[in-house]
């Protein structure tokens, strides 16, 4: 089959590779009709190569038909739609059964002291491959894949694989109260779903902060407050304090992660990191801080006294410095985690099968074939082309 694979920092092919298999009574294969570029993709292409090996394939939102089933599936049979999760869990153990499905006991990858295994995401998380591809292996056939409708196009459910779960998550954790207020670091794809969220869910005021002049048109165009980090600079948190009679949001969403633009340190500490051999490298990010937390520092500042934030951009360093002190003082709540993405999926469909509430119709900006996507990887990480969400036809 045809699928992307990593080859060593901002160098992803489309190669020729063995096609997937069932190696457990209850896998299925899925044939990939859709798969999504997500920004977590990003920390592969430029910063997380110590942790991958030359062929990995890539990706981890995907939707197709089921191709094959394992002997022991009784729940899905040959041309079942489905959605993949990008989280691999069991749906029995503790864990799932707890709703933490990102820290399944089955799949957690104890030796890199990390929780559930991903598709398509380093050794770190189990070095499942990907699902940008033709065809996928999927683990668990009665209870990880989501089954959904034949008929709407693709687009309507792909995104319960990782962007809804994910930003719903964010919203769940933000405790926005009953036409409460929030703040939204990052209008990426996950900043900018979440926002939708927030607005659906019954948020007064919803505030967006961005640099990007697309991400933020598109959040004005949904009803967000967006504000340009450009134009306000340091006069960002007394801009929102100014909205708030003076208080700050009631919840902050950090959708940031460790893209966050800015930090010079920082930024050359990350650069420095891949370019050291892959087991110095290695060692050296489970131990150091190579993030730039000017967006998780700027969260703590925004909050309101007593508020509470949700982080849902990945942060990647050990020792990141936190600001406790302030923390502590302002008797901030800090929620954050892997989306556990079979715990909403009961709370999102309904919203997708009916008349599309949340407006995904549409949402990601580039549609392109798999073959394109070398290109489409480039294209996000310089957000060329007011490149918002991608997603790849197989």
């Amino acid at each position: 089959m045809r699928a992307l694979t990593w080859h060593g920092r901002g160098d992803v092919r489309v190669d020729t590779v063995a096609d997937p298999r069932i190696q457990d009574a209850t896998d299925i294969v899925v044939k990939v009709t859709t798969t999504g570029i997500c920004g977590s993709d990003l920390h592969l292409y430029t910063l997380m190569g110590p942790f991958l090996d030359s062929g990995d394939v890539l990706g981890h939102e995907a939707m197709g038909y089921v191709e094959e089933t394992g002997p022991e599936v009784t729940t899905l049979k040959h041309g079942d739609r489905v959605v993949v999760p990008f989280n691999i869990s069991c749906g029995n153990c503790f864990m799932c059964d707890q709703g933490l499905q990102s820290q399944c006991e089955t799949t957690q990858v104890r030796e890199q002291g990390k929780g559930a295994a991903l598709f398509g995401y380093t050794k770190l998380y189990g070095q499942v491959p990907g699902g940008q591809a033709e065809y996928l292996r999927v683990p668990f056939g009665d209870t990880l894949p989501v089954q959904v409708p034949k008929g709407p196009p693709d687009e309507r459910f792909v995104y319960l694989s990782d962007v809804l779960p994910t930003a719903w998550q964010a919203v769940e954790y933000a405790s926005i109260p009953p036409g409460g207020s929030v703040t939204v670091l990052g209008l990426g794809p996950i900043g900018l779903m979440a926002a939708r969220i927030a607005l659906h869910r019954g948020a007064r005021l919803v505030v967006g902060v961005d640099l990007v002049p697309a991400r933020l048109a598109r959040a004005r165009s949904y009803g967000v407050h967006a504000l340009d980090l450009t134009a306000y600079g340091k006069d960002l948190v007394a801009a929102i304090r100014d909205m708030t009679d003076g208080r700050g949001t009631d919840s902050v969403i950090d959708a940031v992660g460790m893209e966050a633009h800015g930090a010079p340190l920082a930024s050359a500490a990350q650069r420095f990191t891949t370019m050291l051999p892959a087991a110095l490298a290695r060692a050296l990010m489970d131990r150091a801080g190579v993030d730039r937390l000017k967006a998780l520092h700027t969260a703590v500042d925004v909050v309101r006294r007593g508020g509470t934030v949700s982080v849902s951009g990945v942060y990647g360093g050990a020792a990141d410095p936190m600001p406790l002190l302030t923390m502590f003082d302002k008797q901030i709540q800090l929620r954050m985690g892997q989306a556990n993405v079979r715990a909403w999926v009961d709370d999102i469909l309904p919203l997708l099968e009916a008349d599309d509430q949340l407006g995904v119709e549409g949402f990601a900006t580039h549609t392109m074939p798999l073959e394109d996507a070398p290109t489409a990887y480039a294209m996000f990480q310089a957000k060329d082309d007011g490149m918002i969400k991608a997603l790849l036809r197989p």
